[in-house]
């Protein structure tokens, strides 16, 4: 039951007002909210200011040309974000209750599976179409980076990572092939060694890369090393060079459908490959995933192998 000041602010302090607050404290300043919000920034300070006069307390003051938050805005502001993520929980809440698959699904996805998962995510769209997707494309790095700081619903990766306490959930096979130019020396050649292809021009992801470590991790079984030629930030670069004739790589089968179709590329027959692996969806240990993600994640598991096939 409410306290009796409580009572009294009710009626005055709106979660509109909250809401204005929150986004001017997180975005640091007045016409970077109003922006966000669709607002004017009058609008935005005169709200600010409500809330301030209805408190009793000053929220913000001005330093220099910033403005900053007060002692009391402070302790203000941790609530007022305790408050809007209750809130946004009750409304999660009121969608399952009533077994409603919406709202924002935030994945976050390491470059290799780039390829695929959009077409996961809009065979996911069309049967629940009051989702709003949000994908986020990048390097192993800053995937880990986002699983730290707890800014997706779901990380797909290859390799499950260290250190951090996470769930992790196989979804689909990633087959790892070496890959060549079709006019490559190597290629149409059998039972190729790994000796062979250590000793040749070899373009690598950046170290950290799943692929990368998965790849070194066997030839250093076979007391072989890989010397790079060149390291490339993404598998699209590695691709692109090695159809150049700047070398060979490893690269997964599913990315490769229109260069093995088109002949722009070749798979190597090499010992120990094609390598299998799996792509994972991660998050936090002890993380409460929405309807949607829990939704979003029974999919992979259930349904990626009959949307993407058996791969090219």
């Amino acid at each position: 039951m409410p306290t009796r000041s409580a009572s009294l602010l009710l009626p005055h302090v709106t979660l509109r007002q909250l809401q204005i607050f929150e986004t001017v404290v997180r975005l640091d300043g007045f016409t970077r909210a109003a922006e966000t919000l669709h607002l004017s920034q009058p609008t935005v300070s005169m709200q600010v200011d409500k809330l301030s006069k209805t408190l009793g307390l000053p929220l913000l003051e001005k330093a220099g040309r910033k403005m900053h938050l007060t002692a009391a805005g402070r302790e203000v502001y941790s609530l007022t974000q305790d408050i809007l993520v209750r809130v946004g929980a009750l409304g999660e809440l009121a969608d399952e209750l009533k077994g409603v698959v919406k709202g924002e699904l935030r994945i976050a996805v390491i470059t290799t599976a780039a390829y695929f998962m959009p077409h996961l995510l809009g065979a996911f769209v069309e049967v629940h179409p009051e989702v709003q997707p949000r994908l986020t494309i990048t390097n192993r790095a800053e995937v880990l980076e986002r699983l730290r700081s707890n800014q997706d619903d779901l990380l797909i990766m290859g390799q499950v990572p260290d250190g951090i306490a996470v769930e992790a959930t196989p979804i689909i096979d990633n087959e790892m092939v070496v890959v060549a130019a079709p006019d490559h020396p190597l290629a149409g050649k059998r039972n190729i060694s790994l000796q062979d292809i250590s000793a040749a021009r070899f373009l690598v992801r950046e170290p950290g890369s799943g692929t990368r470590q998965a790849v070194e991790r066997l030839f250093a079984a076979q007391g072989l090393e890989i010397t790079p030629y060149m390291e490339l930030g993404n598998a699209e670069a590695i691709k692109q060079g090695v159809m150049a004739g700047l070398g060979i790589s490893v690269l997964s089968r599913r990315n490769l459908g229109l260069e093995l179709t088109n002949n722009h590329i070749a798979i190597l027959d090499v010992e120990g490959f094609p390598l299998i692996r799996r792509w994972y969806a991660v998050y936090l240990r002890g993380k409460k995933l929405s309807l949607a993600a829990r939704s979003f994640l029974a999919s992979l598991k259930d349904d990626s192998n009959a949307i993407l096939g058996s791969g090219p």
